[in-house]
């Protein structure tokens, strides 16, 4: 496998790679989700039940990490989310001082909604492309992805 790639060719994939974190992270973006799925969530507490939901038992220091934001913050969120009743947090099994939060049954029928929205606005974005094409980028994303972790 070759080692060094073409400078223009990953020039090229950073340049796109920071286009779409960029708008990704765009708030407009969080707030066009959560007005099509048509639930009354803060923006701000958004990121956190869809991280809680897809990475869940999960701990605050680790959401913190996964979201950028120091564990202080992320702490007073998922108190909210916890007296919203969206998620539920339970000492760790591994270490008991940790308390891990999971989505509730509340919070899954919100990730339900955030999920449907979700496909009905990239079924919008994507009315060009075809399965395969999408496939193509599921499986070349997937593999990036996985790269990236190792």
């Amino acid at each position: 496998m070759n080692n060094a790639h073409d400078p223009k060719i990953l020039r090229g994939l950073h340049a796109a790679i920071i286009d779409l974190v960029d708008e990704i992270n765009r708030p407009r973006r969080d707030d066009r989700l959560i007005e099509e799925a048509g639930i009354p969530l803060d923006r701000a507490l958004f990121p956190l039940l869809s991280r809680v939901w897809r990475y869940g038992p999960i701990g605050v220091v680790e959401l913190a990490d996964r979201t950028g934001r120091d564990h202080t913050t992320i702490s007073r969120q998922m108190t909210k989310l916890e007296e919203l009743g969206l998620i539920e947090r339970k000492p760790s099994m591994t270490d008991r001082r940790v308390r891990e939060a999971t989505v509730t049954e509340k919070g899954q029928e919100m990730v339900d909604l955030l999920n449907a929205a979700r496909e009905r606005l990239a079924n919008r974005i994507l009315v060009d492309w075809t399965d395969e094409d999408l496939d193509q980028l599921r499986a070349l994303l997937r593999r990036f992805a996985d790269d990236l972790i190792r």
